[in-house]
């Protein structure tokens, strides 16, 4: 397939799908940490021990022992460009953290990245799985097979009391990151976001931005997910993260039809001068593109600008940001340059769909 294939396209092949709920879930996530029996941890590896894993993985990969992820890809992260990484992490199918790495890392990709595992981020291996809309208990059932055929390929490092061992204290025991990127609007219009994100922080779970711990809330866009790993078993924190995922669903949907009911002019006001901003801008940072994106997000999903639909919002999401546009253009751009060219590329892709 080639690494350029997975910078090539913003939109991922899973987010084509669509999937339930999709008006307030992007995307449920799946993230398992690893690491393997007798061997130093990342942290604690010298370059020479963090090479050995690193061929051990990719040789596994491309093996076809792994045969039941479909095709995939194995990247060294060596091999990739800076404007390559930043692309990946765009597309959430690597980190930040491993995007710096400095030690022998790399990815396996699946074809429709729906599947990614880093090498030697913070443990040997995360495994993520990536599916459309509210769908986090299948994608938990779909990443414990696949947690299932590295285990028959390897011996991971386990205790019988603990679980699980890893880098961080906080992913000890079961190793379970479970996550859903949810677009709350109408619950920061009316004031309410507060309340719930702390209402959520008191029943176990941790509220981030769009790039998970430490990045900042942009778009309405945010990241829910369970806190601790240890003392909870994985059906624990995936029930306990799907009911509280359900009741932001229905408040934020409440909040929506509040909305409609008490400030209808307001909002289509709110949500076509947005549309007008993003159909007609010469130049527009990226802050400002995902706060006008995310009005007109809502607006598609109170039926206020039918010229536009979901699937083109999500690649817009990905496509605007700084990494994407700079490699489609083939190189470097000033901020003001990479202003320009997301206002021409919002330009062009609305009047298209008008």
């Amino acid at each position: 397939m080639g690494k350029h294939a997975f910078t090539r396209q913003a939109l991922s092949p899973w987010m084509k799908e669509g999937g339930p709920e999709s008006d307030v879930v992007l995307s449920s996530r799946i993230r398992l940490a690893r690491n393997l029996r007798n061997r130093p941890f990342p942290l604690r590896a010298t370059p020479a021990q963090s090479a050995e894993v690193l061929d051990q993985l990719m040789d596994l990969a491309e093996s076809g022992r792994l045969g039941g992820m479909g095709p995939l890809e194995a990247i060294r992260v060596d091999d990739l460009t800076d404007l390559e990484k930043m692309v990946l992490v765009e597309k959430h199918l690597i980190s930040p953290a491993l995007a710096n790495e400095s030690r022998s890392a790399g990815v396996i990709l699946s074809n429709r990245e729906n599947i990614s595992v880093m090498i030697n981020e913070e443990d040997h291996l995360r495994i993520q799985c990536l599916s459309p809309g509210f769908q986090v208990r299948e994608t938990w059932d779909w990443a414990s097979k696949i947690d299932d055929l590295f285990e028959e390929n390897l011996e991971y490092a386990f205790d019988e009391k603990l679980g699980y061992l890893t880098s961080c204290p906080t992913n000890v025991g079961t190793g379970l990151r479970a996550s859903v990127m949810m677009h709350l609007p109408a619950l920061v219009i009316t004031g309410q976001i507060n309340r719930i994100l702390s209402a959520v922080t008191q029943v176990g779970l941790a509220v981030r931005g769009l790039y998970g711990e430490g990045s900042e809330a942009t778009g309405n866009l945010f990241q829910v997910s369970n806190q601790t790993t240890l003392g909870q078993s994985e059906t624990e924190i995936i029930d306990n993260l799907y009911r509280v995922t359900r009741q932001i669903i229905d408040q934020e949907r409440e909040a929506r039809r509040r909305l409609l009911a008490e400030s209808r002019l307001r909002i289509a006001d709110r949500v076509r001068r947005s549309y007008g901003i993003l159909r007609y801008a010469e130049i527009i940072d990226s802050k400002e593109s995902a706060q006008r994106l995310s009005d007109l997000r809502l607006g598609v999903s109170l039926g206020l600008v039918p010229e536009v639909n979901e699937q083109m919002l999500n690649e817009l999401l990905v496509s605007t940001q700084p990494g994407f546009l700079q490699h489609t253009h083939g190189g470097a751009l000033s901020p003001e340059q990479r202003d320009a060219k997301r206002a021409e590329l919002i330009r062009r892709r609305l009047a298209d769909a008008g």
